[in-house]
């Protein structure tokens, strides 16, 4: 079967059977009790049930009781604001259809996150906003396999037979570096975290399409990595930008705790920002705006993004609805404070 026709309307138990050339009752064993099938087999219906985006709807129609009044989200660590954010989103929706709401956190974690989804089939909750980052991939794949409803939050790209809400990362990365070459810089760090992250990915491929347009050499941007995207290791980049022999005229960093981290080591240092080095974050957390030095930020509507993957959840587990499955993005904006607003340079 064609995959994009498959994506095209409902995708049922004798498609994966077809496609994966075993019988309808390997398919349920693979689904009930996989235990029960050989290994190979086990992996290639899997990799059919992904492909065909094929999910069970026994889920919905079991709904009964109190969880059948809850959605679940589940967030890589509710230390990050912008997950916060997320989560207070998917609330406002939940609280329009006077339904609840259950964080789940650690979904980095492969046990806890097994953890979580015991939790959520065994109550039979509504349904799941996944915002699990670099997890995803495993997270749907479980999902599926349990036929519990979700929706993806914060990916940008649709995945097959399910409802997600992304936001356009290229374009945020674009704009922070467009304003720091606009601003005169032509000597720009990125500061990035981990490579596996793909909004991170994202974000550099913008940034090197703003350094590319304006017609400057590769070499006016350069990238140092992190291993995390928090505070402490963005004052450590902090400290390795100070270190280079040639240090950088502006900093653009993958997120705002980065940059609260390099401004840290920058001000320890006595340099000041922007008169000596511009930062620009991304996110637009909360103490973006608060910092001892107001942060430039591309702000990504995290608190709109859950609110509309809530939706799309409500809408998708509402009896009698009819309902398609939507890939929304979501559109950056790039928030400029004083951290970049020194003379232009010469």
């Amino acid at each position: 079967m064609d995959h994009e026709t498959a994506a095209r309307r409902k995708v049922g138990i004798k498609d994966v059977a077809r496609e994966a050339s075993v019988s309808l009752g390997t398919v349920s064993n693979v689904l009930n009790r996989p235990e029960l099938v050989a290994e190979p087999t086990r992996t290639r219906v899997l990799a059919v049930i992904d492909a065909l985006g094929y999910v069970r709807t026994e889920g919905a129609r079991q709904l009964h009781g109190w969880a059948a009044r809850v959605l679940a989200v589940l967030v890589p660590d509710l230390a990050d604001p912008f997950f916060t954010a997320l989560a207070i989103g998917v609330e406002q929706a939940a609280r329009e259809a006077d339904l609840g709401v259950m964080v789940c956190t650690g979904t980095r974690d492969p046990e806890e996150e097994a953890r979580h989804l015991s939790l959520i089939t065994s109550h039979r909750i509504r349904g799941a906003v996944l915002a699990s980052g670099e997890a995803v991939g495993r997270t749907v794949a479980a999902f599926r396999r349990n036929a519990v409803p979700f929706v993806i939050a914060d990916q940008y790209g649709p995945q097959p037979g399910a409802c997600s809400v992304g936001i356009d990362d290229v374009a945020g990365g674009h704009a922070a570096v467009r304003h720091l070459i606009g601003r005169g810089h032509r000597s720009i760090a990125y500061v990035s975290g981990p490579d596996r992250v793909q909004q991170g990915r994202d974000r550099r491929r913008g940034a090197v399409d703003a350094v590319s347009a304006a017609g400057l050499q590769h070499t006016s941007l350069r990238e140092l990595a992190c291993a995390d995207l928090s505070v402490s290791a963005g004052k450590d980049a902090g400290h390795r930008i100070l270190g280079l022999p040639q240090r950088p005229s502006a900093v653009f960093c993958s997120n705002d705790l980065l940059a609260l981290g390099i401004l840290q080591a920058l001000y320890e240092a006595g340099l000041r920002v922007p008169d000596d080095i511009a930062v620009v974050g991304y996110d637009d957390i909360e103490f973006a705006a608060s910092a001892v030095v107001p942060l430039t930020s591309v702000r990504r509507p995290a608190v709109a993004l859950g609110r509309q993957a809530g939706r799309l959840l409500i809408q998708d587990t509402t009896r009698g609805a009819v309902h398609e499955h939507a890939h929304v993005v979501l559109q950056p904006e790039l928030v400029v404070r004083r951290s970049t607003m020194a003379a232009p340079v010469r």
